[in-house]
């Protein structure tokens, strides 16, 4: 879930010369959120939204039981100006859906899980991700607490539709937002969590929660910039059964990235996945609007930075999820088609997704038809 605000006039101008207006400092511009984009845009969208009864966001897709199901968030107008923290993402519930085919009929399971139904939660339901083991299915979820500090919850049911009974507490040492939990071959389990800025990660540099703590780290071109978290999850999925590690992401030279490399750099949006023997992390690096992945030999990296998955989208905010299903790979993401650009009303897409010979994602534009997947 991407926080900050800023005035999108064009997705190539903006993408362009973000990285040099944000470079040393933090941007504090904001963006009218009822400012639309011209419908003819999204003439050349390689893809139509999912679903059109409601807004959705940030999809995370799984193959259960033989067909995918798409947990995604549920955005929708709650009227509050849009500012950095992210008020105006206002999300209060769940709904799931599933398909039999990418292209097919869409079902609607309606909602599996309530702010409401949390008795430790306050508000602001963000991006979710589902696993199954042992039977059952599994819904993670970020939410602000009683005092407002972002923790993530664990829910349970015996469907994945759900509906999804949380655990009455937040998972003992987790944080900030994004969980994405990923089931390795031998069927040990990992989450993979954090968003900086109103995600707050930066706010747990010292290991507790400073609530006064730095905005960002977008400042901080020099130092080793702010990453995600990895926890190996216990037998029962419900908690962690390890403190959380820094996921390391190094470029070419094999050093970490460094905060002012805002083209490659983590900011959000976990996601992981295998393919032929390799762990690719992918993630959204925020204010240069890019999804990016990198490749590691382990589930805990480090990972090597390779490039570009999907280019910006119209709206602001980058998250997604890799799942394959007969065959074929698939990038299931998000932008704002149906309210004509507004940054807080999104709607789930998806493509295919394509690999080269060498094992290298194939980069997307999310607006050239004839350059989708290729």
């Amino acid at each position: 879930m991407k926080l900050e605000t800023l005035v999108l006039s064009t997705v190539i101008l903006f993408a362009s010369s973000c990285a040099q207006e944000k470079k040393g400092k933090e941007s504090k511009e904001t963006a009218n959120p009822e400012v639309s984009t011209d419908s003819a845009s999204f003439v050349n969208s390689i893809s139509k939204p999912l679903v059109s009864q409601r807004f959705s966001a940030d999809p995370s897709a799984h193959v259960f039981n033989g067909k995918i199901f798409v947990y995604p968030s549920h955005d929708y107008d709650a009227g509050i100006p849009e500012n950095d923290n992210g008020d105006h993402f206002a999300m209060k519930d769940f709904y799931i859906y599933s398909m039999d085919s990418v292209g097919g009929k869409v079902t609607d399971h309606g909602v599996a899980l309530s702010v409401s139904d949390i008795p430790w939660a306050s508000k602001q339901l963000w991006a979710p991700d589902a696993a199954y083991k042992n039977g059952k299915y599994y819904l993670y979820f970020p939410v602000r607490d009683k005092e407002g500090v972002f923790r993530i919850g664990a829910a349970i049911s015996n469907k994945p539709e759900g509906p999804f009974k949380p655990n009455p507490e937040p998972i003992k040492y987790s944080f900030s937002i994004d969980p994405a939990v990923f089931t390795d071959e031998d069927g040990q389990s990992y989450m993979y969590f954090g968003g900086i800025w109103g995600g707050q990660l930066q706010k747990w540099s010292s290991g507790k929660f400073d609530a006064k703590g730095s905005a960002t780290d977008l400042n901080q071109d020099d130092k080793p910039a702010l990453t995600a978290k990895v926890a190996k999850m216990n037998g029962d999925m419900m908690e962690f059964a390890e403190k959380p590690k820094d996921v390391i992401i190094l470029d070419e030279n094999g050093n970490a990235l460094k905060g002012g490399d805002h083209d490659r750099r983590f900011f959000e949006a976990s996601w992981v996945h295998k393919y032929k023997g390799k762990y690719y992390f992918s993630y959204s690096t925020g204010d240069t609007h890019l999804l990016c992945y990198a490749i590691g030999d382990n589930p805990y990296g480090p990972f090597t930075y390779q490039g570009v998955i999907l280019k910006p989208v119209i709206g602001w905010t980058t998250h997604h999820s890799i799942v394959e299903f007969k065959g074929k790979w698939y990038l299931f993401y998000h932008d704002t088609e149906l309210s004509k650009g507004k940054t807080h009303l999104r709607n789930v897409k998806v493509t295919e997704l394509k690999y080269t010979a060498d094992g290298k994602i194939a980069t997307i534009d999310p607006y050239t038809i004839s350059n989708a997947g290729n």
